[in-house]
């Protein structure tokens, strides 16, 4: 076996020990990589801070090259060590998904509302989002859960794992290196407004795949939710470009096709609020919607897995290749995904990370 294949087949292993890792023991309790990343990126903003696009620009470089540089370092310094590098690729996708975390806050908060503890569920809707839940009853605490769900299924769990598909170990760095910026930063606050532009954009480039896969793979995995491919694609199709975000309309508009459900609304934020289209037939999500969200995601979750590994392998050449599915799922979307120019910044605050680490960089969310 050569040097080049031995590698590959350590990085597909890696990937999927990683993933059984998160599936096992969710997220790190101490000591979380990110929140160590976290506290380097507010070391690198320290000294390149200046209210322009120019120094974010180089706060971005900065703090996502360094970090991926040492993952190119790491991975050709493991080339011909193929034990490790598998150790090395596991723990790096263990510590940068989140889906065990994802599906943990949502069944908490569906068991909240089961037992009409509404005090309890909305004190949780932190762990999930940034909406203000004083006002929320439980039909609008389900579809912030909900949204939630189907918004991160890709942020905190398939991106991750297109990345490592692609690049290896300096691909889940990356992304989630990306990832946390955009959290940090990405957002139209007066500091960052124009300082976090260069995060923002790169973390709608880097989800453009992920977020279109996530949602073919939920069209494709419907039925285990009693859901209908046909109509999920039919939903995709018509609602995925109504979201003010590039990304989040691809995924919560598949959600709530398979579903069932009608999704989007006025959102309701600390002294703001903003009405986003609707996405989806049917009526608003309940609290029963909250535990098949969780299904559909981690049939989500499972179904990337096995396509990154297959990918890191060589079985799939690209996962761009699975565009040839776009007959059955729609993923023909994925040639609709426009130019870096046509990006619009997401307003307000935002779920990016995977649960847990957003509540350990005190991350701006969604």
């Amino acid at each position: 076996m050569t040097s080049g294949r031995a590698a590959r087949r350590a990085d597909a292993l890696g990937l999927l020990a990683g993933v059984a890792l998160d599936a096992a023991f969710g997220d790190p309790r101490r000591l979380h990589p990110v929140a160590g990343f976290g506290n380097f990126a507010k070391i690198v903003e320290r000294y390149t801070y200046a209210d322009s696009r120019r120094a974010g620009a180089a706060f971005t470089a900065l703090a996502v090259g360094l970090p991926v540089a040492a993952a190119v370092l790491a991975q050709r310094a493991t080339r011909q060590r193929p034990v490790l590098r598998t150790v090395l690729v596991a723990a790096g996708t263990w510590a940068v998904l989140g889906g065990r975390s994802l599906r943990r806050e949502g069944g908490l908060m569906a068991g909240a509302l089961e037992r009409g503890d509404l005090a309890a569920a909305r004190a949780r809707l932190s762990h999930l989002c940034g909406r203000d839940p004083s006002a929320l009853d439980e039909p609008g605490l389900a579809r912030a859960t909900v949204e939630s769900i189907a918004e991160n299924s890709s942020d905190a769990e398939v991106a991750p794992l297109v990345w490592g598909a692609l690049a290896g170990l300096p691909g889940l760095v990356g992304y989630r290196a990306v990832n946390t910026l955009d959290a940090m930063v990405g957002h139209r606050s007066p500091r960052y407004a124009r300082f976090g532009t260069a995060s923002a954009r790169l973390d709608d480039a880097a989800n453009l795949l992920p977020s279109r896969l996530t949602a073919a793979l939920a069209t494709v995995s419907a039925p285990l939710v009693s859901g209908s491919p046909g109509r999920t694609a039919a939903v995709w199709r018509r609602d995925g470009g109504a979201h003010p975000s590039p990304n989040s309309g691809q995924c919560e508009s598949a959600f709530a096709g398979a579903l069932g459900v009608r999704l989007g609304g006025t959102n309701v934020y600390f002294g703001r609020s903003e009405t986003r289209p609707t996405l989806g037939d049917g009526p608003g999500p309940r609290t029963r919607d909250i535990r098949r969200a969780a299904t559909l995601s981690a049939a989500v979750g499972l179904s990337a897995a096995t396509l990154a590994a297959a990918t890191r392998l060589g079985r799939l050449t690209h996962l761009g290749r699975l565009t040839h599915l776009g007959r059955l799922t729609h993923l023909g979307r994925l040639t609709h995904l426009g130019p870096f120019g046509r990006f619009r910044r997401r307003k307000g605050t935002f779920l990016t990370l995977s649960v847990e680490e957003g509540a350990l960089l005190n991350g701006q969310r969604r």
